[in-house]
């Protein structure tokens, strides 16, 4: 080896020492300092939803934001149904849920802040085809069957019906609202126990393709709510305020892995299935995955997360879903902030392999 490729090595060894001691020494003086919280994810497999979590774990995207800060992370799979328990005890303090579902138990005390707004689109109702549910309209004095009683899906429909005139709440009500699971929505619907629906994909997709159904609903299509985002990320407020940077660290990994199932649903649908994360029993379960993640919409964006954020939150106040004396710009600020070091979107080109950061 000549003198300067030995001097060349040499150099680069110590370069790399420094910046793993650089590391080491940000993540003790942080821990000594007492404000290093290791971000914990919430994952849940067979969630075709979850797509970003799955991408940012499976191309490496939570490696490289964390790594760059010196910091480590940890999965936890878990229920996504249990997210109020799991932020309480420490369990999880950051994660993926649906806007509509969250406004509440948020309203009444649970202390995390959204980072990004991810996906559009995956809530959808319907009616049965020849009943006499045609349109919205025709559910005054209806029965529609919802996956839970705090689900978005009936807080969706409840901002819709109330915005066309509908009383939704009280003992006046023109619609009443029952639950069942979701796999079993469809049969309720065909069994005529309920008069409408609402269902979230991929049971939407399977069942507007199974059964003698009509979409009546469709917040991806709808012009009130094709902007909003149906699901956001969030962080614990404790994560923020104790380690902001981990926080951040973790909203631009799942917009990267968010604008990868932009630009490429199926080749995300493809990895979701090969590493686990969704059932396949043939390659035609695949192909149906990468179609449902082509009709959402997962381009990332705090601005348009931060705007479905507040029209919901005045919807729900209009509809007495929410307190009437809760402050808008005061909720707003302390449940949708800016994190530094995130970029308002990020879009990829799958021809270069690159991100592209919008501000």
């Amino acid at each position: 080896m000549s003198i300067r490729r030995k001097v060349m090595a040499v150099l680069l060894a110590a370069t790399m020492g420094l910046t793993m001691i650089a590391g080491c020494n940000k993540k003790q003086e942080q821990q000594a300092a007492g404000d290093y919280f290791k971000v914990k994810i919430l994952n849940n497999k067979e969630s075709l939803c979850l797509a970003p979590v799955h991408i940012a774990i499976i191309n490496g995207y939570f490696d490289e934001e964390f790594e760059a800060i010196g910091q480590e992370y940890e999965i936890v799979v878990s229920n996504v149904d249990t997210i109020t328990e799991q932020i309480t005890s420490g369990e999880i303090n950051a994660g993926y849920g649906l806007t509509g579902s969250l406004m509440q138990p948020i309203s009444n005390g649970l202390a995390i802040s959204y980072v990004t707004g991810l996906h559009r689109g995956c809530t959808k109702f319907y009616a049965k085809e020849g009943s006499d549910v045609q349109s919205l309209e025709d559910l005054r004095g209806k029965v529609i069957g919802v996956p839970s009683l705090s689900d978005s899906s009936i807080i969706q429909i409840k901002r819709k019906l109330y915005n066309m005139g509908f009383e939704v709440n009280g003992e006046n009500a023109d619609v009443e609202f029952v639950a069942y699971s979701m796999t079993d929505l469809p049969t309720a619907l065909d069994n005529g126990a309920v008069d409408a629906i609402g269902l979230h994909d991929p049971v939407a997709y399977n069942a507007e393709n199974n059964y003698d159904f009509i979409k009546i609903f469709d917040i991806g299509e709808d012009e009130d709510f094709a902007s909003e985002y149906c699901c956001q990320a969030y962080v614990s407020q404790e994560l923020i305020d104790k380690n902001p940077e981990g926080a951040a660290a973790y909203a631009r990994a799942i917009q990267k892995a968010a604008a990868f199932v932009q630009a490429c649903p199926d080749e995300a649908a493809r990895l979701q299935v090969e590493n686990g994360y969704m059932p396949s029993e043939s390659d035609a379960d695949v192909v149906r995955y990468g179609e449902i993640l082509a009709s959402l919409n997962y381009e990332p964006s705090i601005t348009l997360g931060r705007e479905t954020f507040r029209a919901t939150f005045l919807d729900l106040q209009a509809t007495g879903d929410l307190d009437p004396n809760l402050d808008l710009e005061e909720f707003t600020e302390r449940v949708y902030p800016n994190l530094e070091g995130v970029p308002d979107s990020v879009t990829y080109d799958p021809d270069t392999g690159e991100f592209t950061t919008h501000d």
